[in-house]
């Protein structure tokens, strides 16, 4: 899924408040007697002054005499364009592991791949492999054959000048192209299986990929480099089921420019190729 164009310029205090009135008022509205369908949390003018009001903050930019300004229609906009992106295009793209399971079986059987296909850190009856990660190796190694591809960077990214680094990111990603040293694009892959609670380890991979996309930003400002930062995500169930908050967050996050795109789950099979045949004719005009 790629950003919606509109939403990607929004300033500082735009997001300030998107993130403030969600965190006050929540993301998701549950079923009640008042509101039998539950769904995305669209703030309502007396919401945003009662919740912004009992901590001394001004409401007076959001809502005037009980209707919203220019600026809280914007925003109101915003959730209802993400409420409508999350239910449209990233629930339906959302699979869990015998789905996974079988479309890994079948790119596999069709694909006959060399590349690297690692297994899960599941034991027991659960090791298999992981379903996610191959897919994408095996998608990328169709379109660039033998052009070079770190499948499974051992090093942090790191972008160099006349041979020094003059910058590295503070962690390890899942793949770069077309290695971690002055990478193309960088790519994670958030793969939740065999996740049975929307536990700190799925909350780390979000902000794990907000702390990457500030570091690419400064590396942009500072050293006029653009890397390409891909989130990969899958499994119906801990995403949609549990953390739909989340998945807000990741959104927001596409939008504010942290990521380039991010791809959900079923999305590999068309974005994967796509992006990849982009490197090969970038590789073929150099």
């Amino acid at each position: 899924m790629l950003p919606n164009p509109k939403y990607l310029n929004e300033s500082k205090e735009f997001w300030a408040n998107v993130k403030l009135l969600n965190q006050r008022i929540g993301y998701v509205r549950r079923k009640s007697k008042k509101r039998p369908i539950s769904g995305f949390t669209i703030p309502e003018p007396a919401e945003i002054v009662k919740k912004f009001s009992e901590f001394g903050i001004d409401p007076s930019k959001l809502v005037i005499e009980d209707q919203l300004t220019l600026f809280g229609e914007k925003i109101a906009n915003y959730m209802k364009t993400r409420g409508d992106m999350l239910t449209k295009i990233v629930e339906p793209n959302l699979m869990d592991q015998p789905e996974a399971k079988k479309l890994f079986n079948k790119l596999k059987k069709q694909l006959k791949p060399n590349c690297l296909l690692p297994t899960n850190k599941q034991k027991g009856n659960k090791k298999d492999y992981a379903y996610l990660t191959c897919m994408v190796n095996m998608l990328i190694e169709k379109e660039i054959g033998s052009l070079q591809c770190d499948y499974d960077p051992r090093l942090i990214t790191t972008i160099t000048e006349n041979n020094f680094p003059k910058m590295s990111l503070s962690r390890r990603v899942d793949g770069a192209y077309p290695s971690a040293i002055n990478p193309e694009a960088i790519w994670e892959i958030k793969e939740y299986y065999y996740t049975t609670t929307f536990g700190s380890r799925v909350a780390d991979g979000v902000y794990e990929t907000q702390l990457d996309g500030w570091e690419l930003k400064e590396a942009s400002r500072e050293l006029n480099i653009e890397i390409d930062h891909i989130l990969i995500i899958d499994s119906h169930y801990t995403w949609w089921g549990m953390g739909k908050s989340y998945l807000c967050r990741l959104v927001d996050i596409l939008h504010m420019g942290l990521v380039k795109e991010i791809i959900f789950g079923k999305e590999v099979v068309t974005r994967i190729p796509a992006i990849a045949k982009n490197w090969v004719r970038n590789n073929k005009s150099k």
